[in-house]
């Protein structure tokens, strides 16, 4: 993985990204700045997985352009962040890979289920595979 580093290591890294924390997700507009959005994610093998909808600017973004950056701050008073660049691939809702990724920010299985039926119909959501191309972490802790 290409990981570059400042004060953390790839085992360090690794376990930031296991905390529910939000990730601001940066897509490329056609023309203009960067549009930015806060989302939920999980981090496993390597990868980032990001829900949304196919309606969301984001997502109409990314079947443009599949770059994408992805900042995943500590907040106040934690002064860590790992930074993502890299590439997209979008793919129908995996039901099982949303649910793990909804129970991370929910406190039961209740309001997960309760989070998941809001989300409609399976056409209507996908998910967004993120493969690093680069890695950068700060700790300033």
């Amino acid at each position: 993985m290409p990981y570059q580093y400042t004060d953390m290591s790839q085992a360090r890294i690794e376990e930031f990204l296991q905390a529910p924390r939000f990730a601001i997700v940066g897509t490329n507009r056609r023309s203009g700045p960067p549009q930015l959005t806060p989302v939920w994610y999980l981090y496993e093998n390597g990868k980032v997985y990001l829900p949304m909808l196919k309606k969301s600017v984001k997502y109409r973004n990314l079947s443009r352009d599949p770059r994408v950056g992805v900042c995943i701050s500590g907040e106040c008073p934690d002064a860590r962040a790992v930074m993502i660049n890299g590439t997209v691939e979008l793919t129908p809702r995996d039901r099982e890979m949303l649910w793990r990724l909804v129970r991370r920010y929910r406190d039961s299985d209740e309001e997960t289920q309760s989070f998941m039926d809001s989300l409609g119909p399976d056409e209507e959501a996908t998910l967004a595979i993120v493969t690093p191309e680069k890695i950068l972490a700060q700790d300033f802790n």
